[in-house]
Formats: C-alpha cells, structure tokens, sequence
C-alpha cells in the first residue's frame, strides 16, 4: 500500500484532549477503509506564519500513514468538512521516518538549548 504523511493544524482554542480525539477520528477513518496509522506526532500549539480564520497559533498533528488512495480520499474530504481544522495536507512519500519527525528533534534540540551549558560542558 502507498505511505503518506497527512498533517492538520487545529484551533488554537481546542483543548489537548480534542484535538488527540481529532487524531484518533482520523485513525478510525484510515482503518475503516483498510489502513493503518503507523505513528502519530503531536507538534503542539504553534505559531502560524500569518493569520488563518482568526487565528494565530494552531495545534499541529502528523500522522505517518499505510493506507490505499481511497481511504486518504475519504480522510482529506472529512477533514476538510470539520470546522475544527484550519488546514491540513496529505503528501505521498516513499517510506516513513525512522525515529521522531524533524519537528520534533528540533524541539527537542531547542529544550537542550534553553537549559544553558551542560555541566560537562563547564568543566572543559
């Protein structure tokens, strides 16, 4: 079966736990129709680059899923009807990531970064 990486932004003011109902929606749909989710990646609330219906953060969600052209067909056209997304976009890729997402090393990378210098570090 084909892989894709399907990514929706959500309202800012959703709570964690609707939009984590929005990401399991999204998985019910994929294996209704003979897919799978291989992984689920909650980015957070973020800053969007310009403002979109209003708003100006929205919750970002990956999916890394293993699912015929048919299924992401009816994801993309219930989640375009869900007023609880702002955008969203399915792209097709040879095969999926091993390990986190670059979003989320990158985060990760920017929490090292804001404690300061490792204790190692200073003794060099």
């Amino acid at each position: 079966m084909p892989l894709y990486e399907h990514v929706f932004l959500a309202r800012q003011d959703l709570a964690q736990a609707q939009v984590d109902a929005l990401a399991e929606n999204a998985t019910k749909i994929i294996a209704d129709n003979g897919g799978k989710v291989v992984k689920t990646e909650n980015w957070g609330l973020r800053g969007l680059a310009y403002r979109i219906a209003k708003n100006r953060k929205a919750h970002y969600v990956m999916l890394d899923v293993d699912a015929p052209a048919p299924a992401m067909a009816e994801l993309e056209r219930q989640t375009g009807i869900n007023e609880d997304v702002i955008r969203f976009m399915t792209i097709r890729v040879e095969d999926h990531e091993k390990g986190p997402s670059a979003m989320m090393r990158k985060q990760d990378r920017d929490r090292e970064r804001s404690r300061g210098p490792r204790r190692e570090e200073l003794e060099a």
